[in-house]
């Protein structure tokens, strides 16, 4: 999704469904990376949505706090935390207007944030540094220029997309633990589904 005049609006009205359009199971590389996601772990839930993610983590046993900007999304996640038993602290926020809490969490989790401009993801990619410890991880998966041939979701501006040399220059003080890409089958509610052009990234943050 592009950038809006007033983004919350889109996001609100995108949202406003009785389904989940995501689903509410966590993103298969996501759950793929459980080894970073000990109990106890705090974690910041980047753009979560509908809380499909962030409620994955919480019943992991991980404190997460759920970020995003519509309202209407939140109240669909407080509904499926609410559902599936867990505490998540939620707040909504503009990304671009939020402060970033220096050194709160263990890990940050972004899983297709590209509704971010360049300048946007710049911010954001900053911000992620800004509030890991050192040490801490982030793990994010993302789609691809490639996606452009798929109908399975995500912008249709090449700048919104990743490469690996644009990742690797984004998080080049980083360690990076993963970064690849390749093409997989979404099957993540009516808004994911169908062959898709991934690029997955876990960097850490030096000690």
């Amino acid at each position: 999704m592009a950038e809006f005049d007033n983004p919350r609006d889109a996001w609100d009205a995108r949202y406003r469904s009785e389904e989940y359009i995501f689903g509410t199971r966590p993103n298969v590389f996501l759950a793929s990376q459980e080894k970073y996601l000990a109990a106890g772990a705090r974690v910041l839930a980047v753009a979560d949505g509908e809380g499909r993610n962030g409620v994955w983590m919480a019943q992991r046993g991980c404190k997460v706090c759920s970020v995003d900007i519509s309202p209407v999304a939140v109240e669909k996640a407080r509904k499926l935390a609410l559902d599936r038993g867990v505490d998540i602290e939620f707040a909504i926020a503009d990304l671009m207007e939020w402060v970033w809490p220096p050194g709160a969490f263990d890990v940050v989790v972004c899983i297709f944030i590209q509704f971010a401009s360049p300048r946007m993801r710049k911010k954001m990619f900053d911000g992620f540094w800004r509030t890991l410890r050192p040490g801490g991880v982030v793990i994010m998966e993302g789609y691809g220029v490639q996606q452009l041939q798929y109908t399975s979701g995500g912008p249709r501006e090449v700048e919104n997309l990743y490469t690996l040399q644009m990742l690797r220059e984004a998080f080049a003080e980083w360690e990076l633990l993963l970064l690849r890409e390749y093409d997989a089958v979404l099957d993540e509610g009516p808004k994911h589904r169908g062959m898709a052009a991934l690029v997955d990234l876990v960097a850490r943050k030096p000690d």
